[in-house]
């Protein structure tokens, strides 16, 4: 099985493509950069472009997308949402399915720990995927951990990577969670009781 994975931005767009076949190995990666003097709609033309073509290349079965619910930068949020879409239209136009992940969910899956920091992600990435460095530039290396955790959870979390408060999410939201939501949750509560245990020290 085929999976690109996709850090969406809209100067910056980065892509991973890894092959599920027993265990993970990494086909491509790499990052789609689009010049600041360009207006923004022959910006995303040009990543619309590059996912295509991606897509064309590697043929992939599934389509992994980090997704953003917040940014303390408004304008950063936006560009990552322009962006984003131009990913899910690439999808849809070639049939593909979209699961959708939050970085922290990416970072459990892949470092163990949701407060991992891009070097550690980059270096467990490398690891999981027998590189023999860790991939640069940050946006490969964090759409390569997308494609990780979505090899990880395909099937078990189908195509519901939705957040339950994402209105723009790829599918609709169901009732209940998957097994994947439900342990990156019970993660989750274990690294707050950690971090409270510490602090009341």
């Amino acid at each position: 099985m085929i999976i690109l994975g996709i850090d969406p931005g809209t100067a910056a767009l980065g892509f991973g493509v890894v092959e599920r076949n027993g265990g993970l190995r990494a086909l491509d990666h790499g990052c789609q950069t689009t010049p600041a003097d360009v207006g923004l709609p022959a910006r995303l033309l040009a990543l619309h472009a590059t996912v295509l073509e991606l897509i064309d290349l590697y043929a992939p079965e599934l389509v992994a997308v980090e997704r953003v619910f917040f940014s303390r930068n408004a304008q950063t949020a936006f560009a990552v949402g322009q962006a984003r879409g131009v990913v899910l239209l690439a999808a849809a136009e070639r049939d593909l399915p979209v699961v959708e992940a939050t970085p922290s969910a990416i970072k459990i899956a892949v470092a163990g720990t949701g407060s991992a920091d891009k070097d550690q992600v980059a270096q467990m990435v490398a690891r999981i995927l027998g590189l023999p460095e860790a991939p640069v530039p940050d946006d490969a290396a964090d759409a390569l951990a997308v494609a990780v955790w979505a090899a990880h959870t395909w099937p078990a979390g189908a195509v519901d990577g939705t957040g339950r408060l994402d209105l723009a999410a790829a599918v609709p939201a169901r009732r209940g969670r998957s097994p994947f939501e439900a342990a990156v949750a019970a993660a989750l509560r274990h690294e707050e009781g950690g971090d409270r245990r510490r602090r009341s020290r």
